[in-house]
């Protein structure tokens, strides 16, 4: 390899002892390991891209089937083709698409105290991808690299392979991390799922920046000395900028732990993001002062991080600029909780399960959290009743308002402050400023399943609500396949019934619901029996928690066409019901939907 080239491709140790190092490792090798480098990203690449296709077959076979099943099963009301089970793939989605790792536990949280946790343990399938990827990262760094040659030689190797794969690595890394990601809706991955991903791309990322910087801090000491080896990564211009990068990977990496992350959230995203530019400005000028190849990723990660801020500044103007703003009602109610009701500045075409992200500056200036959307409606909206009505359709729009709601949790933070700043309110109630920013993805919609059973715990209850409105609906038109339709929600005392109680009236007054909605609820910590009593036959109320296994398999018994199993909830909740669905999949055709947001 001629001189030039070797500096090009020296990543840290381009200065020092880096390059006659290089140039001896090219003259006895037959193949250019600059080749070799720019080949392995290419196959990094191609393998992500290869899982993506076939992620989106799997996605769009599992479309079809759905629509079909809700084509053949609209005026079909037994369904008991659908209903049986396909005894391989009653095998794959207990043992490889719903499993858990070890016994049950993939939600539940790693507790150490009230503030401090360590995070959750991935599912079966996701560690399957997790430590693939690991393991083709730690193959292709090492990869026609003869490490029986003189140490320099090696690390020299190894500080180029490791800083190329690291960049490379930057592309999935920043396209995970990012809100508006087109991959989310295409391949049907939730975002937990991407965020899991984010989160070991970054470390992985984290290691083999790790591994170019010692490289050649290794190599450079080990003739001239550890001293010396610093004094030329902080001499050399290009060499300092990447010191720089790598050191804010690993404080990223430190700062992203789930202990950390959820004890400091606020403290956390301000500093993750302020940390990630410093990486992407360090990254940039190391790689550019010296032009090396690796510039050329770096663009695409430089423009998917300016795309998704893009995209989220359009979407909030877009929704609340306009048409008088966004107005927002903010209700404290029993239970340490708060209703937010936001009328929109402009329509919003609402599907369950979407999630959309709340700014509100008196509360948190700039910060921004996600939170379900428990209810949505639609209404006239005018100035003043005696004004004329509009006749114009322009006028007619424009008086259309959607109003979303959240039930928000007060905890510690934001929705601790939220909460605290209603209750101090005579009348609980509290008109402030918000900012909101979607609709995000919502869940997988339920209309191909004869039988739905949603299971929800506190707060969970906002993602089943709008499926149970959805499907209610449904039924009365004959839009879904479902025939029954079992919500089980748990909490803890029954004035949490006041979160949702003005929309519930609503569902139960709804055509049809009688026919097609049970709803059990179960009070785990009543102060008495007499708070214990069941409205009707479709509405009844339990003391203590559920049994879930006697519950899935009562509704089995009479199972109509393929069933759904959702859950939303504690992360014990989420795993008790994962567990039953996996026990149950050979007595008849159950798919495990589950909503979870990590964070």
């Amino acid at each position: 390899m001629a001189a030039p080239t070797s500096a090009a491709e020296g990543g840290h140790g381009g200065g020092g002892g880096g390059g006659g190092g290089e140039q001896q490792a090219a003259a006895t090798s037959s193949v250019d390991p600059a080749v070799v480098n720019e080949m392995l990203s290419h196959y990094l690449l191609l393998v992500l891209g290869a899982l993506s296709a076939v992620l989106l077959v799997w996605r769009l076979t599992t479309l079809l089937v759905r629509y079909v099943r809700t084509v053949t099963c609209l005026n079909n009301d037994t369904q008991r083709y659908f209903a049986q089970p396909s005894e391989n793939y009653s095998w794959f989605k207990k043992n490889v698409l719903y499993a858990p790792i070890l016994s049950k536990r993939h939600n539940r949280e790693f507790q150490l105290s009230s503030a401090l946790n360590v995070g959750t343990l991935p599912s079966r399938m996701q560690l399957v991808f997790l430590v693939g990827y690991l393991a083709t990262n730690v193959a292709f760094c090492v990869i026609t690299i003869d490490f029986s040659q003189p140490l320099e030689e090696v690390a020299s190797l190894v500080r180029n392979r490791t800083g190329y794969l690291a960049v490379v690595n930057m592309i999935p890394l920043f396209l995970m991390a990012g809100r508006n990601n087109p991959l989310l809706n295409l391949l049907g991955i939730s975002f937990d799922t991407f965020n899991l991903l984010h989160r070991w791309l970054g470390r992985i990322v984290t290691l083999e920046a790790l591994a170019h910087t010692l490289a050649f801090l290794i190599s450079n000491a080990s003739t001239n000395g550890w001293a010396a080896a610093f004094q030329t990564v902080f001499k050399v211009p290009f060499m300092l900028w990447g010191f720089i990068a790598t050191c804010a990977f690993v404080v990223i990496s430190i700062q992203a732990a789930s202990m950390f992350r959820h004890a400091y959230y606020e403290t956390f995203k301000v500093a993750h993001i302020a940390l990630a530019i410093v990486s992407i400005l360090g990254l940039w000028y190391h790689l550019d002062l010296v032009k090396l190849p690796q510039l050329k990723y770096l663009y695409a990660v430089v423009a998917l991080w300016v795309f998704d801020r893009a995209a989220r500044l359009l979407r909030i103007g877009y929704r609340n600029v306009g048409a008088g703003g966004t107005k927002t009602l903010v209700e404290a109610l029993p239970g340490g909780a708060c209703r937010v009701t936001v009328t929109m500045a402009r329509p919003w075409v609402f599907r369950p399960g979407q999630h959309a992200y709340l700014y509100m500056p008196t509360i948190g200036f700039w910060q921004s959290h996600p939170f379900t959307v428990a209810w949505s409606d639609e209404a006239d909206h005018h100035a003043d009743a005696g004004e004329k009505l509009p006749l114009r359709r322009q006028d007619v729009l424009a008086a259309k308002k959607t109003t979303l709601s959240f039930i928000i949790r007060g905890r510690t933070g934001f929705t601790g402050a939220l909460y605290s700043r209603a209750a101090a309110h005579p009348d609980g109630k509290m008109v402030t400023r918000c900012l909101v920013e979607g609709p995000y993805r919502g869940s997988s919609r339920l209309h191909s399943y004869g039988t739905v059973m949603l299971f929800a715990g506190g707060v969970g209850i906002t993602q089943a609500v709008p499926h149970v409105r959805d499907l209610v609906a449904g039924y009365s038109n004959g839009t879904v396949a479902a025939r029954k339709v079992i919500l089980v929600w748990t909490i803890q005392s029954p004035e949490h019934l006041e979160w949702i109680r003005p929309w519930m009236t609503e569902v139960l007054s709804m055509e049809k619901r009688r026919d097609v909605l049970r709803i059990m609820l179960f009070v785990s910590r009543p102060r008495s029996t007499k708070e214990i009593h069941s409205p009707s036959s479709t509405v009844q109320m339990f003391p203590g928690r559920p049994n879930i296994e006697t519950l899935l398999g009562m509704e089995m018994e009479s199972q109509i066409g393929t069933m759904a199993v959702s859950v939303c909830g504690p992360g014990a909740l989420s795993d008790e019901v994962r567990r039953a669905v996996r026990n149950r999949q050979y007595q008849g055709s159950v798919d495990f939907v589950e909503e979870a947001f990590s964070w």
